[in-house]
């Protein structure tokens, strides 16, 4: 079994032994390395058992006051670190309004743009039937029409002439 899985398991091995695989458990008992690791992860599992939270004295709360306080009024060591100590504590001139004014003015103008190259290439042409393009057609050609009636015009006329003899 390879060591790297195994050092997966070990908190588990430590805390749940039964809930870790057996091959788990022999690869640990067989291996100097993996059981070093879970001799050192029990000893210091035994170690934070043992230790004890020291209390605070009576005037920590007001000396931390007094630290951040000169923290901020200290002036910081460059440039980067200024502004970036402006814009997080603060001046007389407040730059987040303004930086988020600044940034809802750039998402509107890109959404408007986005909006506006979306629809303008979504616009499909309105597809028309082959009956109305041939209507359209025929309606383009009047000249051909006025041929044709004055066609049938003279046809007409040379009927009746042949009827009256």
């Amino acid at each position: 079994m390879i060591c790297r899985k195994v050092k997966a398991n070990l908190a588990n091995l430590l805390f749940d032994p039964e809930s870790v695989p057996a091959d788990v458990r022999g690869h640990v008992r067989e291996c100097a390395a993996c059981s070093e690791e879970l001799a050192s992860l029990e000893a210091t599992m035994n170690l934070m058992d043992d230790w004890q939270a020291p209390e605070p004295s009576t005037y920590f709360d007001s000396k931390l006051a007094v630290r951040l306080r000169e923290e901020q009024r200290a002036e910081p060591a460059g440039l980067i670190e200024r502004m970036r100590a402006r814009v997080l504590f603060g001046s007389n001139v407040h730059l987040r309004p303004i930086a988020v004014g600044a940034l809802a003015l750039l998402i509107i103008i890109g959404g408007g743009t986005y909006a506006g190259l979306m629809s303008s290439h979504s616009v499909a042409p309105a597809k028309t039937s082959a009956a109305v393009e041939e209507l359209k057609s025929l309606d383009d050609n009047a000249q051909v029409f006025q041929q044709l009636s004055s066609l049938d015009n003279d046809q007409d006329d040379s009927d009746s002439s042949s009827n009256d003899l």
